[in-house]
C-alpha cells in the first residue's frame, strides 16, 4: 500500500509539473452593441438622426489561455471533461510559434478592419452612400515600393488602367515579368487625408515608376511572379461619424452584430422587439457573413448572459446544432440582409419561419 501511495503521489506530481502542448478555450464576456461598455456607448453616432433602441444585440467572445501558458495534464483532462471549455492543440491558437504579442496585434488589426466593414455593410443596407477608394495598406520592408509608396496613398491606376478593387492591383502587377517597370498613378496619403478632412474628393495624382522583383508563385511554384512589395486595401469616407468603442476585444467575429446595432440606431422602431438576441460572424463590405472559431463556447456565453436567440453563420451551423445549450434558438444567417429579415420575424412573433441550423 505504501508503494502504491508513493506511485500515486508521483503520478499526481508529474501531472501537475509536466506541461502538455494544449491550450484552453472558454466562454468570454458578451457585450450589448446597443448599450454601454465601461460607461461609454459601444456605438456612438453623430451627424445623423438616431432613434431609441431596446433589447439586446450582443456580440460574443471566447477567452483563451496565453501563448506562454504551460498547461499541465491535470488541467487538460479537467478541460476535456468540462462542458464549458474546449481543449485544443496549442498550435491551433498560436500557429508557427506565434507569440501572444503577435497574436494580440493581429487580432487588433482584424478587429479594426471588421469595424470598418461593419459600418460599410450597415450603410449599404440602408442605401446610404459610402465613398470607397483603393489605397496602399502596407509596404513591405526592403521591397521595391519602400520609400516610394506609403501606407494611405490612394491608388488611382496601374499602367493607366483604373483600379476599382484592391485585387485589381495584384492582377495588373503580375501581368509583368520580374524586372519590368510598372507605373502607379497615386495620390499621396497626406493629400488624401487633407481632402477627406475638408470633405472633398482628393486630387493631385502623380505617376510613380517601380521595377518589379521576383517572388515564387504559390499557385505555380516552378514559376516566378512579379511583385512590388505592397498590400492594397480599401479606405472609406463615411457621410457622418460612427465610432465603435470596445476595449480588450480582438478578431473579426463581431462584425455582424456591430452592423445590426448601427442599423437599429439609424432606423425608427426597435429592431429586436425588446428580445435578447446574441450572435457572431465576420462581415465584409457587401454584407456577406463568414464563419468564426469557438462557436460552442460563444453559445454557452450567450445562454449564460440570458440570450433567447443566436444568429449563427451558415458555415458554423452544423457544429452549433450538434451541441446547443437548452433555451437558446439558433438562427442561420448568410448575409446581413438575412439577419435583418430574421429579426423582423422575431419581432413579429413568427419564429416558426426562422431559418434554423441542422447538425447534418
Amino acid at each position: 500500500m505504501l508503494a502504491s501511495t508513493l506511485i500515486l503521489i508521483a503520478l499526481l506530481c508529474a501531472g501537475v509539473l509536466i506541461p502538455v502542448p494544449y491550450s484552453e478555450m472558454s466562454p468570454g464576456p458578451t457585450v450589448n452593441t446597443l448599450g454601454d461598455a465601461r460607461g461609454e456607448p459601444v456605438l456612438h453616432i453623430s451627424g445623423h438622426k438616431t432613434y431609441p433602441t431596446s433589447g439586446n444585440l450582443n456580440m460574443t467572445t471566447v477567452r483563451v489561455t496565453g501563448a506562454e501558458y504551460d498547461m499541465n495534464i491535470v488541467e487538460a483532462v479537467y478541460g476535456w471533461l468540462a462542458h464549458d471549455s474546449v481543449i485544443v492543440p496549442h498550435d491551433t491558437l498560436y500557429p508557427d510559434g506565434k507569440t501572444e504579442e503577435e497574436s494580440t496585434q493581429e487580432n487588433a488589426e482584424e478587429f479594426s478592419q471588421s469595424q470598418e466593414s461593419a459600418k460599410v455593410a450597415a450603410l449599404e443596407e440602408l442605401k446610404i452612400p459610402v465613398t470607397s477608394r483603393v489605397v496602399v495598406s502596407t509596404v513591405v520592408k526592403d521591397s521595391a515600393a519602400e520609400g516610394v509608396l506609403h501606407a494611405g496613398d490612394v491608388i488611382k491606376a496601374v499602367d493607366g488602367t483604373a483600379v476599382k478593387q484592391p485585387e485589381d492591383v495584384a492582377k495588373l502587377v503580375t501581368k509583368h515579368k520580374p524586372g519590368e517597370d510598372v507605373v502607379f498613378t497615386v495620390i499621396p496619403a497626406k493629400t488624401a487625408a487633407a481632402a477627406e478632412k475638408a470633405g472633398k474628393e482628393p486630387e493631385g495624382s502623380r505617376d510613380v515608376t517601380l521595377t518589379t522583383r521576383k517572388a515564387v508563385d504559390p499557385a505555380n511554384p516552378s514559376e516566378d511572379r512579379a511583385i512590388v512589395g505592397i498590400q492594397a486595401g480599401t479606405d472609406h469616407t463615411f457621410p457622418f461619424e460612427i465610432d465603435i468603442k470596445l476595449a480588450d476585444v480582438g478578431g473579426p467575429s463581431a462584425g455582424l452584430m456591430f452592423s445590426l446595432g448601427i442599423i437599429d440606431k439609424l432606423t425608427p422602431g426597435k429592431l429586436t422587439g425588446g428580445k435578447f438576441i446574441a450572435g457572431t460572424g465576420t462581415i465584409d463590405d457587401d454584407g456577406a457573413v463568414g464563419p468564426i472559431g469557438g462557436i460552442n463556447m460563444k453559445l454557452v456565453g450567450a445562454r449564460d448572459a440570458g440570450a433567447q436567440y443566436f444568429l449563427t453563420p451558415d458555415d458554423n451551423c452544423a457544429a452549433a446544432a450538434s451541441d446547443t445549450p437548452s433555451g437558446l434558438t439558433l438562427v442561420r444567417v448568410k448575409t446581413l440582409d438575412d439577419a435583418k429579415k430574421s429579426l423582423d420575424k422575431i419581432r413579429a412573433g413568427d419564429t416558426a419561419a426562422l431559418p434554423s441550423c441542422s447538425a447534418s
